[in-house]
Formats: C-alpha cells, sequence, structure tokens
C-alpha cells in the first residue's frame, strides 16, 4: 500500500485521475483483502467522477468479503442511480449480502430484477438466488427455483441439499442425495458428501453414512473436511469406537477434528476420556475449550468447569458467548447462584455482547436461582428481543410463581410480533397453574391448534392435566390422558398418570385411584415407573397385601426408587445432598448435629422453649 500511494499520487498528479484503465487497476489492488485498504480504495472511488460496472462490481465484492453487508447493498443502489445494468458477476455478491442480513423484502426486489434482466437462468445467479432464500429459510422458494431450473449442475444439487440441511429438513436433504445419485448423472464431490453426512448425523442414518464411508474409499481423496464429516457423523451416532478409528486413521488433524472426537466422548458420557483426549490436542481454540467446559456441565461438575474457564484465561485465550452460555446452564442446573453472579460480571467485565443467546442464558440462571428480580432487569436492557429471550423470561415468571406478569409479558410478545413456539406454552400454561386459571388454561391450550398451528406435546398436556386435577375435574382431566393423539409406547404417560393420581389423592378420590391402578396393573409391565406408581396407589388405598405384592415384584426385578436429591450454595461452593447418602465429607458432622439437636428438641418441653427463646 505504501508503494501504490506514491504511484495513485502520480496518477492523479499527471492527469491521470479519471483514466478508466489506471483507476481500474489501482481499485483492483485496493480491494484486494490480502494486501489492499478498503477505505483507501473507498477514497479513490469516490473521486471517480463515472464509476465503471466493473469498479461497482468490485467494490460490492470487497464489501461482501470484509462482511459489511449494508455497504454492499448502498453500493448497489448506487450503481442503479448511476444507470447502470448490473451484470452476472454483481448479483452473487449482492444476493449473498441480502442473504445474510435477512433483507427479505430487498431479497424479493432483487430476485424480480433478475427475472427482468434476464439472467434468470444464469447458473452462477440462480444458484446464489437457491442461497439467498436458504438464509432467509424459505424452503418453499428453495425447492421452486431448484424444480424449474432447466439446467441443473451439481453446484445447483449441491446448494439444494446444503439448502435443506441448513433449514433443518434432514430427510429432504437426503431425498435430494438419492434423486441425485439416480436421476443427475453426476458423481457426488467433497461439498455433496459433507451436507449429507451432516444429514445423516442429525438423523442418526448409520447405515447411509456407512454408505457414504464406502464411496469415499472407492476413489475419493479422505481430505480432512470429509473426514471430519464422517468423524462427527459417527460422534453424532453414539459408535464412538468407529469415530476413535476415523480420528487415529486421520493424518492431519485440525481443531474441528480435536473438538469432533471430545465432544462425540461427552455426548456419550465418557468425561475423562474426553478430557485425556482435550490434554494431548495441540491447538485448541475457543470452540474446543467450550466443548470440553460443556461436557463438564453436563455432568453437573461445574467446580472443574469452572477451573478449565480460569485456565483458558490464563492461556490468552477469550472466552465467547458460547463459552459464557454453558457455565450459566451448569449455574442454573445447580441453583449456583453466587457462581452466576460472577460470570455475569465476568460478561461486563471483558464487553461480551448481551445478545438475545447470553440475555437467555442469564434470565434462566437467575430465575432458577430465585432471583426474578435480576431476570427482568436483564430482560428490560436487551434490545434485541428474539423468541427465546421473551420465552425465557416468561418461563422464569412462572417458575417464580408471578403468574399475572407471565401472561402480561406473553400478551405483549404477541403485540411486538414475536410468534410464540412450544416451549413459550410450557411457561404460559405452567402460570396457568400457579394461579389455578382454569379457565385460561384450556382457552391457552385450544389456542395453540387453532391460533399458532402448534401440536401439543405431552409436557403441555401434562399442564393441562396438572392444572385441571388441581382443580378437582378429576373425570375431565382423565378424559384427556385417554384421548391424546399419537401415542405409540403407552409407558410415555405415566407422568400423566401420576399427576392425576397426585390429585386423586388431594381430592380423595380413591374410586378414580383404583380404576387407574386396575388399567396399569392389566398391562403387567416390568417398567420401574409403573411398578411405582402402583405401589403407591395401592398405599394410599390401604390395599397393603396388593403393595406388598407390587414391592415382591420390584425387587425381584432390582427396581428401586432414584434417590430423593437437593443442594445449597454457601460461600460459592454448591453442596449437594442424596437421600441416604453419605458422600459428602461433611456427613459426620452433620448427621452427629442433627442427633443432637433431635435430642435436645425432643427431650422436654423445657428444653424445646429455650430453644425457641
Amino acid at each position: 500500500m505504501k508503494e501504490l500511494r506514491q504511484i495513485q499520487s502520480q496518477v492523479f498528479r499527471i492527469g491521470l485521475s479519471q483514466n478508466r484503465d489506471a483507476v481500474n487497476k489501482l481499485l483492483v489492488f485496493c480491494t484486494d483483502p490480502k494486501s489492499g485498504n478498503f477505505h483507501y480504495a473507498e477514497r479513490v472511488f469516490s473521486y471517480t467522477e463515472e464509476p465503471s460496472l466493473f469498479l461497482y462490481n468490485l467494490m460490492i465484492r470487497a464489501s461482501t468479503k470484509m462482511g459489511d453487508l449494508r455497504r454492499c447493498v448502498s453500493f448497489f443502489v448506487r450503481l442503479r442511480e448511476d444507470g447502470l445494468s448490473p451484470d452476472n458477476f454483481t448479483f452473487p455478491f449482492v444476493l449473498k449480502a441480502i442473504g445474510c442480513s435477512k433483507m427479505v423484502l430487498e431479497g424479493k426486489k432483487i430476485h424480480g430484477l433478475i427475472v427482468k434482466t434476464g439472467f434468470e437462468f444464469v447458473s452462477f445467479v440462480r444458484n446464489s438466488l437457491m442461497d439467498m432464500y436458504t438464509e432467509m429459510r424459505d424452503v418453499e422458494t428453495l425447492q421452486f427455483l431448484f424444480e424449474e431450473n432447466p439446467e441443473r449442475d451439481l453446484v445447483c444439487w449441491n446448494v439444494l441439499i446444503s439448502g435443506y440441511v441448513r433449514c433443518g429438513k434432514f430427510e429432504d436433504a437426503l431425498v435430494i442425495y438419492r434423486r441425485m445419485r439416480e436421476e443427475s448423472g453426476f458423481k457426488p464431490d467433497e461439498a455433496t458428501l459433507v451436507s449429507t453426512l451432516s444429514a445423516c448425523a442429525a438423523l442418526r442414518n448409520l447405515e447411509l453414512g456407512k454408505e457414504i464411508q464406502l464411496y469415499i474409499k472407492s476413489g475419493l481423496e479422505f481430505t480432512v473436511l470429509l473426514s471430519n464429516a464422517l468423524l462427527g457423523m459417527y460422534s453424532k451416532c453414539g459408535c464412538l469406537v468407529q469415530a476413535r478409528q476415523v480420528f487415529d486413521e486421520m493424518p492431519v488433524k485440525n481443531v474441528i477434528t480435536w473438538t469432533s472426537i471430545v465432544s462425540g466422548y461427552v455426548n456419550s458420557g465418557q468425561i475423562d476420556e474426553a478430557r485425556e483426549l482435550f490434554k494431548r490436542s495441540p491447538v485448541r481454540d475457543v470452540v474446543l475449550w467450550t466443548a470440553m467446559i460443556n461436557g463438564y456441565v453436563q455432568f453437573n461438575q461445574i467446580d472443574e468447569a469452572l477451573s478449565l474457564f480460569n485456565e483458558m484465561q490464563t492461556r490468552g485465550l477469550k472466552p465467547d458467548g458460547f463459552t459464557v452460555v454453558a457455565l450459566l446452564t451448569g449455574c442454573a442446573q445447580l441453583g449456583a447462584l453466587e457462581q452466576g453472579r460472577w460470570i455475569h460480571g465476568y460478561i461486563e467485565d471483558h464487553n461480551i455482547r448481551m445478545d438475545a443467546v447470553v440475555g437467555t442464558a442469564l434470565i434462566d440462571m437467575y430465575a432458577k436461582c430465585g432471583f426474578i428480580e435480576k431476570s427482568m432487569e436483564i430482560f428490560l436492557k436487551v434490545d434485541e428481543r428474539d423468541r427465546s429471550i421473551w420465552t425465557a423470561i416468561i418461563c422464569g415468571l412462572a417458575l417464580n410463581g408471578q403468574t399475572n406478569k407471565a401472561l402480561e409479558l406473553f400478551s405483549e410478545m404477541k403485540l411486538a410480533g414475536v410468534k410464540p413456539d412450544d416451549i413459550t406454552f410450557i411457561g404460559v400454561l405452567s402460570a396457568c397453574n400457579h394461579a389455578h386459571m382454569v379457565d385460561e388454561g384450556r382457552s391457552y391450550f385450544e389456542s395453540m391448534r387453532t391460533i399458532y398451528q402448534i401440536e401439543p406435546k405431552l409436557e403441555h398436556y401434562g399442564c393441562l392435566v396438572d392444572l385441571l386435577g388441581r382443580a378437582g375435574k378429576i373425570s375431565e382431566a382423565e378424559d384427556i390422558v385417554e384421548k391424546i393423539p399419537n401415542i405409540d409406547n403407552a409407558d410415555d404417560l405415566l407422568p400423566l398418570w401420576g399427576s392425576l393420581l397426585g390429585a386423586c389423592k388431594i381430592h380423595g378420590n380413591v374410586e378414580t385411584s383404583e380404576r387407574i391402578a386396575k388399567r396399569l396393573s392389566a398391562k403387567e409391565s416390568n417398567n420401574p415407573g409403573i411398578l411405582i406408581l402402583l405401589a403407591n396407589i395401592y398405599a394410599a388405598a390401604e390395599r397393603w397385601e396388593d403393595v406388598n405384592r407390587v414391592r415382591r415384584k420390584m425387587k425381584s426385578l432390582g427396581v428401586q426408587k432414584l434417590p430423593g436429591c437437593s443442594s445449597i450454595e454457601l460461600n460459592g461452593v454448591v453442596h449437594e445432598f442424596l437421600v441416604g447418602g453419605s458422600s459428602h465429607p461433611e456427613i459426620s458432622n452433620i448427621y452427629s448435629l442433627l442427633n443432637d439437636m433431635s435430642r435436645v428438641m425432643f427431650s422436654s418441653e423445657e428444653n424445646l422453649r429455650s430453644i425457641k427463646t
């Protein structure tokens, strides 16, 4: 750039500032991302009296590559204002910028212009159009553009497969992959297989994944990209033996490779193996550190996660939003308020952007730790409130018993034009449950289908059944459980029967309890949940012979109730206790103190009065 500035000053000094060839060459160099300077290119461009289409294309391409998407669109608008017609080199970069910026209206206008100017069936432009609609999650238009394309090249097939994967339409991606193999005559390349393996991983389609591995072995090179995709597929399918084999055979391993195998062991519950591989990794980026931290969080090892977080900082790596979200999730699960506050302070001190993802995690953490006022404070501070952040605060308020505020925010969410999802309605129905608002609960439940086209899940039915049961409407609740559609496994209804039985116990409805007991007995099931429910039913009805019969069966099958668990945070340390457990290091002192308290409390009324005093 130093030499270029000298040349540019000579060009301008001798009167060539408007010479097309000279200016073209100057801007080609200035817009080169490796050696140029975009801001300098803008200054040169601004001195050009009649910029050519070539110069506009240079500036549009450079804007897109440096991620300044709105500037790219601005150059496109100026191009048209100058009376120039865009060509097949202009459209792809503009479409990329519009797609990434989610400018739906502008995208449709550009699409119309492409049709009007005759570039609709230019392969590069059409593929870019498909990519734009993928970014906008407009699957219907994406598919239409593909089906209406008279000359589909390999890139066109790849864009559709990749588009379906990015939009979460994994089954459709596999259908297109098979169509391509059968109809097109094209052989899958690296891009095809990487996208298809991603779909296989999401669907746990091990059969097709193995078939693709055989295809690669038949003649393709095992590139790092392909090997990583194959490794990721096996890891997500839980096939750690095959994943480890792919990993060990890779001559070159990048940080994505190490992250994939570590995540595979984490997800399969092999945290020690994941830790060992993490320590062996020669290159660790933020993603790999976050994967390991997330592994500790999944297994409630929050102290180890925080220790790794501190080590990450000492090594000079700056944690990102995903790292702190993983830690906040762990604090929420354990109710570790002080540690959550410390992470919140870290976010503010290190200027980590308070986007919707980080904001949602903070709201969830404070709500689950019982500090709902702080959740509300964070919610009001976040400027860009997407569906997840609205849902987090509504569910948090419901969890903390602030029913009216939860329902009030649900109304505000709708007024803001944010469409609720199934998780939002769990919060809304939970709020109705807390406040015993039966009619409102029914109304919200019905609106899921009629207004929002959301098919209720078992969790929603569970909220409604619990609401009706607590209100004493046992028959209506039982009728709802019996009519829940699309239940392949009747054992999935156990939590709902359990909720209904709890309602029967509250309202003394022994008749319904015994009817449910008879229904469950007829199943002759060895399901532990059913057997535990049966024992509870018979005990409530004082049918002790039946209780003993069920418990004998439980004993013969080795069925045990999961022990109750509670935790408390003291001085930043979370202490966890299981019923009957003895793993806590201070358990002897705890039991000793409890015995002393019991002896003093129940020894005499005089002692009891002294304790009260």
